[in-house]
């Protein structure tokens, strides 16, 4: 069921044929260092976008070979619990081997005696989708350290992931930040969870037409090299703060070293909030 499952996104992974370049349309996994399956490892995934695409074709399926760029690991995408309740989205998710992203759910997955496991966090979540605007790259990350406490519990080694072309593959209506509309979206996160965003994409049939597909636009998703980090079963804040802070430096590092290869200028900039 998992292989099936994950084996048949690749067929959703291949370009449009409506005019557009063969290559204009891809979603990539790029690995930067080794990921050995004798431990276990916290990914933190960036940014959330819309709805994440970069990171659940590339961690909850086979469609860019996931288990042959990283052989020996199993992959479990964190997802918020309420997608588990909903009927038909709890059989597919779990059949990619995706868990809740509750902190009960991760303990459980990262304390199995089998090494090799990778749990795959969304840390800016929900909250990064207000920021989802095509060309920029903002991420909801200085003080989301749940990960971090995780990782420092188990002895999970850290990994920065970055998926390039994320923010693009919707248009998002951006409201100021002091305005009533901006307000009830926060409102309404903080009260359910998930954040009402206006945005469109393409049509069904037409890429010229309005939807709620993806436009077609490469996504490239770069795994940078691990952190280690020591187990502790009651990490302190100071342990927490220097990891986080090793973190960051990293990812901001991951993005500065592959931004122009996947098509940015040299002038842009990964902004924390």
């Amino acid at each position: 069921m998992l292989h099936s499952s994950r084996s048949l996104t690749s067929h959703l992974l291949s370009p449009p044929h409506d005019g557009f370049s063969p290559l204009a349309a891809y979603v990539q996994l790029v690995k930067t260092a080794e990921l050995p399956p004798d431990r276990n490892y916290v990914l933190g995934s960036h940014p959330h976008g819309i709805i994440a695409v970069g990171t659940v074709c590339n961690f909850a399926t086979e469609g860019t070979g996931l288990s042959q760029v990283f052989p020996g690991l199993r992959f479990s995408l964190a997802v918020l619990n309420c997608l588990l309740y909903l009927p038909g989205h709890r059989e597919y998710f779990l059949s990619c081997g995706a868990c809740s992203v509750k902190r009960q759910s991760l303990d459980y997955v990262l304390s199995q005696s089998q090494l090799g496991r990778a749990v795959v966090i969304v840390v800016g979540g929900a909250n990064e989708a207000l920021y989802a605007v095509p060309g920029e790259h903002c991420l909801t990350l200085r003080n989301r350290k749940g990960f971090v406490r995780l990782a420092l519990r188990h002895g999970a080694s850290l990994v920065p992931v970055y998926s390039f072309g994320e923010n693009d593959i919707f248009r998002v209506k951006a409201f100021a930040p002091d305005s009533w509309q901006h307000l009830l979206q926060v409102t309404i996160k903080k009260l359910l969870s998930f954040c009402p965003c206006i945005f469109w994409g393409r049509g069904l049939f037409s890429a010229k037409s309005w939807g709620l597909l993806p436009l077609a636009r490469p996504i490239t998703t770069v795994v940078g090299r691990p952190i280690p980090v020591p187990q502790c079963p009651q990490p302190t804040e100071e342990q927490v703060d220097h990891y986080h802070t090793l973190y960051m430096k990293a990812l901001e590092q991951l993005f500065e070293e592959h931004k122009e290869s996947c098509g940015l200028p040299a002038s842009t900039r990964l902004t924390f909030i």
